[in-house]
């Protein structure tokens, strides 16, 4: 499951965990936190709040400082910060210690909604609880934004430099460092960060001191580019390498899309190329690289990059086509914009509207052949039709090429398969009709009398409910005033003619009569049990009353 997790493939990690259910695995916390941290990455944090609740009420045990970690931390990704305060609180109250992460969540999360004020107080909660001093460093970034939120400068810079002076009893790590590098960024101080920045490369010596990961490479990155200085952000980027890291896909997107935004789309597609096998293009990665084509009129080559990302299976969603065939028709290729519109409708559930625009593309292009085609496809989709306005559109465009009566032979077609497929629906109900009357007619004509002849010389004393044995075989009593032989638990003697005109009741010959040879069959075994019975009639046959 977690290594599901790390790969984003969400379903099957919860398949995984319904299977390991229903195999009788009893879920233990580690399990929990991976289904929690699942939910807020599909930003579903109503279904992992549901499930921490039923967590409290229902296991056996309690949750872990992890399961706050990821709780408030999903939280916060998606703007529900006083909920995070709330299950922060709740910790506390199961009587867990406060804990440094969970306290820089949620000052992160103070720290964007801009209020420097409740970030700075609940910094001074978790000084309170730890005793009046800090250690974990990883808070310290947010507390540096908190200050610059206020205008408190002075106040910011002497946090920082409490931080990562020489001297600090501050533990400081990749992550903690990464935040005090974007508070500085963020706030006009890139050099003083280019200065750590080159402290921490120095003094990064895996796995002894882990001082960079690849989140302070992208935000080194990010910074350079927002002084507009890209050439500095790929480097730092490539030197990843050096330190051992390795970009993710994440990362490369970040990068590109940023290098996009700015015209350097070489530069773009250069970083593109250099992806790695574990690092392959996703769709965002080739969306953004198309609207960059676009951009600079180059629709071949973003016709291109759409094409790839459909030939490695990444299923673009609707928003991607409609740029793709949106970017092809603004540069006058209609003819490639149907072809991609043609895989939409084969892939994607479409509203008229969507087909409007393709429509209108045609008619001015006069790709009528290509027009009809796609009109023949729309009045075929109940859900879409042709509306009155595109009806005109399309006839305007026919007309102009005296080809009206194009459009008449669509809808001719149309109701000629309409017929089709009614006539068929008829046939198939007859057919139904008359297997079902077959049945019936088969079970009329067996009488009790042609499948047990034995019956017709019991003493008439058994009309009363007595019991006759024939042959040793199991009793057969006639019920009063019937004269109808059943089992001896009561159902039918015909049940077994019942069930072979059954298993052939759907047979139906070629003109549309049933078939009756399950019949002829059943009657041609009771006539050989017949022969059977009467020859040793008055030597086996036995009438027990």
């Amino acid at each position: 499951m977690a290594a599901q997790l790390r790969q984003s493939k969400y379903s099957d990690l919860l398949s995984l965990h319904r299977f390991i259910t229903q195999a009788g695995v009893a879920a233990n916390i580690v399990t929990h936190n991976l289904l929690i941290n699942a939910y807020c990455d599909c930003r579903k944090t109503d279904t992992a709040l549901e499930h921490y609740n039923q967590l409290i009420k229902n296991a056996p045990f309690n949750p872990s400082p992890t399961t706050y970690r990821i709780l408030v931390k999903g939280l916060i990704d998606n703007s529900k910060v006083e909920k995070a305060i709330e299950i922060k609180d709740d910790m506390l109250v199961k009587g867990l210690v406060a804990d440094p992460i969970v306290y820089n969540y949620v000052m992160l999360g103070l720290v964007k909604e801009g209020d420097g004020d409740r970030a700075l107080a609940v910094y001074e909660e978790l000084k309170e609880k730890l005793g009046g001093f800090v250690s974990d460093g990883v808070v310290y970034g947010n507390l540096m934004k908190a200050y610059f939120l206020k205008g408190m400068e002075k106040e910011a810079m002497d946090c920082y430099a409490d931080a990562v002076g020489e001297n600090t009893s501050i533990k400081m790590g990749a992550v903690a460092y990464n935040f005090v590098l974007q508070a500085l960024i963020k706030n006009g101080k890139f050099d003083e960060a280019l200065k750590l920045f080159d402290r921490i490369m120095g003094e990064h010596n895996p796995p002894m001191k882990m001082k960079v990961n690849l989140g302070t490479f992208n935000v080194m990155a990010d910074g350079f580019c927002e002084l507009g200085r890209f050439k500095e952000a790929i480097e730092v980027f490539r030197k990843m390498g050096e330190k051992r890291c390795s970009p993710d896909t994440l990362s490369y997107n970040n990068l590109i899309e940023k290098l996009c935004k700015n015209g350097m789309v070489t530069e773009a597609e250069e970083l593109q190329r250099e992806m790695g096998e574990g690092n392959k293009p996703d769709e965002f990665t080739y969306i953004l690289l198309m609207d960059a084509c676009f951009e600079q009129n180059r629709a071949d080559a973003a016709a291109e990059y759409f094409a790839k990302m459909v030939e490695a299976d990444l299923k673009p969603n609707l928003n991607s086509y409609n740029k793709a065939v949106d970017g092809l028709i603004k540069a006058g290729k209609v003819v490639e914009a149907n072809g991609i519109f043609s895989q939409m409708i084969e892939r994607l559930k479409l509203e008229a509207a969507n087909y409007e625009v393709m429509v209108r593309a045609l008619c001015e292009a006069s790709k009528l052949d290509e027009l009809l085609e796609l009109v023949g496809k729309m009045v075929r989709d109940e859900k879409v039709g042709l509306s009155s306005e595109m009806d005109e559109v399309v006839r305007d465009a026919l007309r102009k090429e005296g080809r009206e009566e194009d459009l008449v032979r669509v809808f001719e077609e149309k109701e000629r398969e309409d017929r089709e497929k009614a006539e068929a629906l008829a046939q198939k109900e007859r057919t139904e009709a008359a297997a079902a009357a077959a049945k019936a007619a088969a079970l009329s004509s067996f009488s009790f009398s042609s499948l047990m002849p034995g019956a017709k010389t019991a003493d008439a004393s058994t009309a009363s409910g007595e019991t006759i044995s024939v042959n040793g075989n199991t009793p057969i009593g006639i019920q009063e005033g019937t004269g109808e032989a059943t089992s001896a638990n009561a159902s039918p003697a015909v049940d077994v003619v019942e069930e072979a005109i059954e298993v052939n009741a759907e047979a139906v010959s070629a003109d549309g009569s049933p078939a009756v040879d399950v019949v002829e069959e059943a009657i041609e075994v009771n006539d050989l049990n017949k022969e059977s019975k009467t020859s040793n009639e008055g030597v086996d046959e036995q009438i027990t009353v």
